[in-house]
């Protein structure tokens, strides 16, 4: 055999090997079959005319005359000119056909099918074998059949033509390619049989140089065939028989070797005491398992030579699947013949195969070989030669393989001497970071593994003897060095179920915290993050965000196991957390973590266990002084949650948490009073100011949990901000404070209006003071602070909200509390987008912090965009104010695309005709500043290009679009061709009909004719010839002509989307377009639909409890028909950006959304999910990029990596991709 540096090189030098590389070499047998010497023990004639198959490339032949012959079959599959007859068979035993029926529906004990053929192979052999033909062929999914006469007078590859011609070709599925359980079912029952059929002739049939020769050379010749069918099940049946072969001959060897251990110690016996009959016995039966062994051998080289050396890198991956997964049992049942270099060069080299399944069997493979520790030093050479292959496989683009790498590298270190270099170990450590669950799993595994190696070979105890501090000391510098500090709920996760033991152990986490040395301050922070995900980890039992896969429910043995861990956690936590909130209570980042810390405790305990309710008086002693001491919003947002939790009505301490806290608003409240009036003189100094400001800070912090309507801070607050807003003497934290101080307690007022049903006056007063704060928070919209701004938008957004009709409809009394904004503020609102919202932010760094801040100023124009849309769909606002956001749909796309989409989509829900109006004027809106710029000959490819996005928003459904399509071009027909003012240029606006032909391919050809026509109706006659009106009217004829290929395709939609044609279009009054539109101004309807109240803009703190989910909402009857996907090609928008629109003037940016008289709507819509990725087009892009299935179109996964998960709280970001 060739010697292992030579052997691993490539495998190209595979067809290059001469016969000594064989893993077999009977050499006694060829020496006696090639010399003639010894005649065969048995009549082998059959068997050695089928041995010579056409497709061996081998040839070791026992006969003189043997003869090679060239391949023939698989050349041709056009039908025979002679039909095959069927075989006639000599017995009444079981058929062909009830084999395979038997094998299909797996239904029929394979034993009792196997001894129904022996029996009839029995009576005759030729007979018995043609039937187990007929039943390869049938299983092929062939109609051909092999009668005697074939059998006995044709060579293999003339019988493999034959059947080749009658092969089916009206389909190119066959048994092994069925799709669905057939396929599962098919194959085990097949792997079956084949595994019975063995077994119940190892003892006799194997070796009659008959039957098991004559398969095996049947189906290396059908290996060799073009026909897929023929190669995919003889090479599956061929490694199975193989393995069942080297099964055999492993049982022989043991027994070769105990019978040859008897013979030598009965001839060491002194001649007297030997027993002639047993010497004799013993060698008759070491001759015979030598010939068996010899004969078992002889067939598994010619297989392994003549069908796996050929198939392992077959064209069709499942073929090449099935070798490396047979091979891997070959190796781990008889490492003696194939646990060497010359097989295991065919797992090393198909570890580079293109398809992830064979990959992944060859990982598999290896895994069983390393797993046993007297196979290491055999695996020595393979480990240095392809261990960096299995290093870059961890970063797999397929999930299964990299986790299956981790594992083989995990048993790689813990088998061998030398393991992994701690740079090598590099490569798998930030995989504890993955989104892909089950890869940071693995990972996981592999790092606790090297965490306790170092903890057992450096001997690392605390004085107590505590190894379970010293490996929390590993982990923290792990940790540490990672840099991944947002992410230590994902390192958890991925140690939860190697390391849950030690992760659970609170009382040597707490310990490590309170005591006085042995950590830094940074290694404190690590810690106390590592605990906190922990217990996170225990009381909800579920996976961190974006490692979900699916929803799945729990079992009732792990809801048993949460609740042991969450009482665990309360009785251990009770107790600890005031001393550590004590310690910690200075340091903002560590109060912040320990106050999350309740609200996975089972807070009911507090109560029920009498010597844990001294604890609560504790606790909220504890949060009042954190309260006092901090002025961090994050501190503060999770003091305010905190608070939430414990005044909850559902615990029976509410009303001692409710007291405490209100103890200390009193306190707040007096100290902010007492500086009131030197504020509103202007007489406070800078500590006046500061104090007073960070009273009214922790009092809108605290506000956003409780009810402060008690302590009547509003008159102060609105007093407070219009002095300070006529003084001009802004000073941010105090007015952002004030802000929201005064935007809460409306909100609690509303809610209490609801509850308790105040009088008709109280409800007017209510709506004055409503009235009071949007004038305030409308010139806060001025200002040159943006913090105050910024917040006097988002505060705007969710009260204009909760003030709206639509939010009182289902309470009829409390109609006085409407408030609609003004046309000043709409003017306001819609100058604020282009100021602050739609503008670049190319001016910040790309360092870390820059980067950081970035993605945090993305973030806040996020929401503020979100409340924007809002207040359009809810009906607040009018439709035509979607006009500010729809066109800067193709210039902001990345950052805000999946909000204006999803506004879109509502917009249509709500009224269809009158939202493509809206997009129309939106173009004409950017075609109208595109003139007033003065450019003598403008660019519209800008324009164009937000109109072809615009365009492909609309249903594919072209009769379900058509209304608006339609209302669409009307409305830019009028546009082009209205009449100019006296003095300037006639028709200014007619090369707007460049951008409306952007809409015309999505017309149906009987629209394209009226539309037509009503432009030549409104356009003067010498207009026709005008370059824009002629590019026009091109676009409405461009495929008019292939409407009229039949009576079934008149009224299709346009051949190139491939659209089916609706039956029927369904009309009514709803969708009816106007005619009488003109000018810019639209009709318009305000949302009057039954309404939730959506989630607040604002910091307004989120409850934990969800919300039952409302009914998806329905679209108008008139947009009922087929249910197929919008046609998605964002995500292929490539174009060049829109130039920056100016911004509109403030005090004229009302004069484009003149409101019209409010059209009745009733439509049942849920609450506008605006930041939810849209989770179907990810999949039709990752479903787009499938594997050609060619193994020499290899190409290195090295490129593949696996995203950091985003740590925000929120379902399925769209900000993920700025995170990556």
């Amino acid at each position: 055999m060739e010697n292992g540096s030579s052997v691993l090189d490539s495998p190209e030098d595979l067809d290059c090997s001469s016969d000594s590389g064989s893993i077999f070499v009977p050499q006694k047998r060829r020496k006696q079959t090639v010399a003639g010497s010894q005649p065969p023990k048995r009549p082998r004639r059959n068997a050695v005319r089928v041995t010579s198959s056409p497709s061996s490339p081998f040839t070791t032949p026992p006969d003189s005359s043997q003869q090679r012959q060239s391949p023939s079959q698989g050349t041709s599959r056009k039908p025979s000119s002679r039909r095959v007859t069927s075989a006639s068979e000599e017995s009444q035993g079981i058929s062909a056909k009830d084999i395979y029926d038997a094998v299909f529906s797996g239904k029929t004990a394979m034993v009792t099918v196997v001894e129904e053929w022996l029996c009839s192979y029995k009576r005759s052999k030729e007979a018995g074998l043609l039937v187990l033909i007929n039943f390869i062929v049938q299983s092929c999914g062939c109609k051909g059949v092999v009668n005697r006469d074939m059998l006995e007078s044709m060579e293999n590859a003339e019988i493999i033509g034959a059947l080749t011609k009658e092969f089916n070709e009206d389909s190119v599925n066959y048994p092994l390619s069925t799709p669905g359980p057939q396929l599962k079912r098919f194959k085990a029952g097949l792997c079956e049989f084949l595994r019975v059929l063995v077994r119940s002739c190892r003892n006799s049939y194997v070796y009659d140089e008959f039957l098991f020769p004559s398969l095996l050379a049947l189906l290396t010749g059908l290996s060799d065939s073009q026909v897929r069918a023929f190669r995919h099940t003889s090479t599956l049946m061929a490694m199975k028989l193989m393995t069942e072969l080297v099964d055999i001959a492993v049982a022989v060897s043991v027994q070769l070797q105990t019978t040859q251990r008897q013979f030598d110690v009965e001839n060491g016996k002194k001649p007297h005491e030997r027993a002639s009959d047993r010497l004799e016995e013993l060698s008759a039966s070491i001759r015979e398992l030598q010939e068996n062994r010899e004969e078992l051998s002889f067939m598994m080289n010619t297989t392994f030579r003549g069908v796996f050396v050929h198939r392992y890198r077959d064209r069709l991956p499942d073929i090449r699947a099935t070798c490396m997964e047979e091979l891997g049992v070959w190796l781990t049942t008889d490492p003696e013949n194939f646990l060497n270099d010359g097989c295991l060069k065919y797992l090393g080299w198909t570890l580079h195969d293109k398809q992830s399944p064979v990959r992944l069997r060859c990982v598999r493979a290896l895994q069983g070989l390393y797993q046993q520790k007297e196979f290491i030093g055999r695996l020595e050479l393979f480990t240095s030669r392809f261990k960096e292959r299995i290093l870059s496989m961890v970063l797999d683009k397929d999930p299964d393989v990299a986790v299956e790498a981790v594992n083989l590298l995990l048993m790689i270190q813990q088998s061998t001497e030398e393991g992994l270099k701690e740079e090598e170990c590099g490569h798998i450590y930030p995989l504890v970071y993955a989104s892909h669950r089950g890869l940071a799993s693995a990972a996981g595994a592999f790092l606790c593994n090297k965490l306790r190696h170092v903890l057992t070979a450096d001997n690392q105890e605390d004085e107590n003897g505590n190894s379970i501090a010293s490996f929390f000391q590993i982990l923290i510098s792990f940790y540490i060095q990672t840099e991944f500090h947002e992410h230590g709920t994902y390192l958890v996760d991925s140690l939860w179920t190697v390391a849950g033991s030690e992760l659970r152990d609170w009382a040597t986490m707490t310990a490590l915290l309170l005591q006085d040395y042995g950590l830094v301050y940074e290694e404190e922070g690590a810690l106390l993050e590592i605990m906190m995900c922990a217990i996170r980890q225990a009381a909800e039992a579920t996976p961190p965000v974006g490692r979900s896969e699916g929803k799945k429910n729990l079992s009732m043995k792990q809801k048993k196991i949460q609740e042991q861990d969450r009482t665990r956690i309360t009785t251990h936590f009770i107790p600890v957390l005031p001393q550590l909130l004590s310690k910690y209570s200075a340091d903002a980042e560590k109060v912040s973590l320990l106050l999350t810390a309740p609200l996975y405790f089972d807070l009911d305990m507090y109560s029920s266990t009498q010597w844990l309710e001294k604890h609560l008086d504790l606790l909220l002693s504890q949060i009042c002084d954190i309260v006092k001491k901090h002025t961090d919003g994050g501190v503060l947002q999770a003091c305010a949650q905190l608070v939430s939790t414990l005044c909850s009505e559902r615990h029976t301490f509410s009303s001692r948490a409710h007291l405490a806290f209100s103890q200390l608003l009193d306190a707040l409240t007096d100290r902010f009073s007492a500086y009131l009036s030197d504020l509103l003189q202007d007489t406070a100094d800078e500590d006046g100011v500061y104090n007073a400001a960070t009273a009214l800070k922790r009092i809108a912090a605290l506000s956003s949990a409780m009810d402060p309507t008690g302590w009547e801070l509003l008159d102060s607050c609105l007093e407070l901000l219009k002095n300070r807003i006529e003084s001009v003497n802004l000073d941010t934290e105090l007015m952002a404070a004030a802000l929201k101080c005064a935007a809460f307690h409306l909100m609690w007022a509303k809610l209490k209006a609801v509850n308790l049903k105040p009088a008709e006056a109280e409800l007017k007063c209510l709506r004055k003071q409503v009235r009071v704060f949007c004038r305030i928070c409308q010139t806060c919209l001025s200002l040159d602070q943006t913090e105050i701004r910024d917040q006097a938008f988002e505060l705007l957004c969710d009260l204009l909200l909760l003030y709206s009709e639509v939010s009182v409809r289902s309470e009829p009394a409390l109609q006085t509390l409407v408030h609609l904004p003004s046309d000043s503020l709409r003017a306001e609102l819609a100058s604020f987008l282009l100021d602050y919202i739609f503008t670049d932010t190319e001016s910040i760094e790309l360092d870390d912090e820059g980067l950081e801040k970035k993605v945090a100023l993305l973030q806040k124009k996020r929401n503020q965009l979100a409340g924007y849309c809002k207040l359009v769909v809810y009906g607040v606002l009018d439709l035509s104010a979607a006009t500010n956001v729809f066109k800067h749909y193709s210039k902001y796309f990345k950052d805000f695309g999946d909000i204006i989409k999803e506004t879109m989509s509502k917009s249509k829900l709500i009224n269809p005709v009158q939202s493509a109006k809206v997009v129309c004027l939106s173009l004409q809106q950017l075609f109208a500043e595109m003139l007033t710029e003065g450019h003598e000959r403008p660019d519209f490819t800008e324009i164009r290009e937000l109109a072809r996005r615009l365009a492909m928003t609309f249903d594919v459904n072209l009769q379900r679009a058509r209304k608006q399509l339609v209302a669409v071009h009307l409305d830019g027909i009028r546009f082009a061709f209205r009449v100019a003012p006296e003095g300037e240029e006639e028709h200014p606006n007619v090369a707007f009909l460049e951008i409306l032909s952007e809409f015309s391919f999505k017309l149906l050809p009987q629209d394209r004719a009226q539309l037509a026509n009503f432009v030549e109706a409104e356009c003067p006659s010498a207009a026709l010839c005008w370059p824009a009106v002629r590019l026009y009217l091109r676009s409405l004829a461009a495929r008019s002509s292939k409407s009229k290929k039949g009576p079934g395709e008149g009224g299709g939609a346009d051949s190139s989307l491939g659209t089916p044609v609706a039956k029927r279009m369904r009309t009514s009054a709803q969708g009816s377009v106007s005619s009488s539109a003109t000018g810019l101004l639209l009709e318009s309807s305000s949302v009057q639909s039954h309404l939730h109240t959506p989630v607040l803009t604002s910091t307004v703190l989120r409850q934990t409890a969800q919300e039952p989910a409302a009914k998806r909402p329905t679209a108008a009857p008139s947009d009922s028909g087929s249910d197929l996907a919008e046609l998605e090609s964002e995500d292929e928008f490539s174009g060049p950006q829109m130039r920056k629109v100016k911004p509109t003037k403030r005090g004229t940016a009302s004069s484009m959304q003149a409101a019209t008289p409010q059209e009745e709507l009733h439509s049942h819509l849920t609450l506008l999910s605006l930041i939810e990725d849209d989770l179907s087009e990810k999949a039709e892009g990752d479903s787009s990029g499938r594997e050609e299935p060619e193994i020499e179109d290899y190409e290195s996964d090295k490129e593949s990596q696996y995203t950091l998960p985003s740590t925000r709280h929120t379902s399925a970001s769209i900000l993920d991709e700025l995170f990556d």
